[in-house]
């Protein structure tokens, strides 16, 4: 099988596999590329409300494919990779990685770029740029670090460590952790709670929780708000004990 990306929709639940079976879906250098292009095409279809990012078979993603990162000395591929996981991160939408076997290197990345991590019970995660003598990106320690706090960060960067699923839960690398065999009808069944809700507060609240927000923003999302119909359609159905009908789009 040639190492790509697969992307599959489901009604409102967008999945995209990284597929390179050969060496434990290791990422190459187009597989960076073609990432953020599909994520774009997910972005624009506002059918789409959730996205779901994991591994073929049994791995979620090794990192990098070293062979790429030999071909140019790594430059392309690492710049690549950050373009990559700065567009996961920046999704409009909510995304949940659904990790299993290994999520090390650049796996770790994207997994970390997720909104949402839930885990495989055989699950281990690393952060390995110190095998190779690599420096890792500014924004992607920086995003490590709210994660999980600068201690476990420093752990991980400093060590290349694997830790398990049970850790990754504990420091927070991962939010759910669930037996293999059940890890895909939780991220499912999660996907479609994500579905039902208000993508207008879930798209502010992405916003919100990235960084500091210029007052002329929190002033924008108070205006969509006025205007989406989404808190009227909200107290309606609460009253009206139904399910609501969000219909606002990012």
């Amino acid at each position: 099988m040639e190492p790509a990306l697969h992307l599959d929709i489901d009604g409102p639940t967008a999945t995209i596999r990284i597929a390179h079976p050969a060496k434990r879906n290791a990422m190459t250098t187009g597989m960076w590329r073609d990432l953020p292009r599909l994520l774009q095409r997910c972005a624009a279809d506002t059918a789409v409300r959730v996205l779901v990012l994991t591994g073929e078979g049994g791995t979620f993603c090794a990192g990098a494919d070293i062979s790429s990162l030999a071909a140019d000395g790594g430059t392309l591929s690492r710049d690549l990779a950050v373009a990559a996981e700065e567009a996961l991160a920046a999704f409009p939408k909510p995304t949940i990685a659904a990790v299993r076997g290994h999520c090390v290197g650049g796996g770790c990345q994207l997994a970390a770029a997720c909104d949402l991590r839930f885990a495989a019970e055989d699950a281990s995660f690393g952060v390995t740029p110190a095998r190779l003598g690599l420096v890792y990106p500014a924004s992607s320690t920086r995003r490590l670090v709210e994660l999980v706090g600068p201690a476990t960060a420093k752990y991980l960067l400093f060590s290349a460590e694997l830790i398990d699923a049970e850790r990754a839960l504990r420091c927070g690398l991962a939010d759910e952790v669930w037996p293999a065999q059940r890890l895909d009808e939780r991220v499912a069944q999660f996907a479609c709670v994500l579905a039902a809700r208000s993508q207008l507060t879930q798209a502010a609240a992405k916003e919100f929780a990235a960084g500091p927000v210029e007052a002329g923003r929190i002033a924008h999302w108070a205006r969509l708000e006025r205007g989406s119909g989404e808190p009227a359609e909200g107290v309606t159905a609460f009253l009206e004990r139904r399910q609501p009908r969000f219909t606002w789009t990012v």
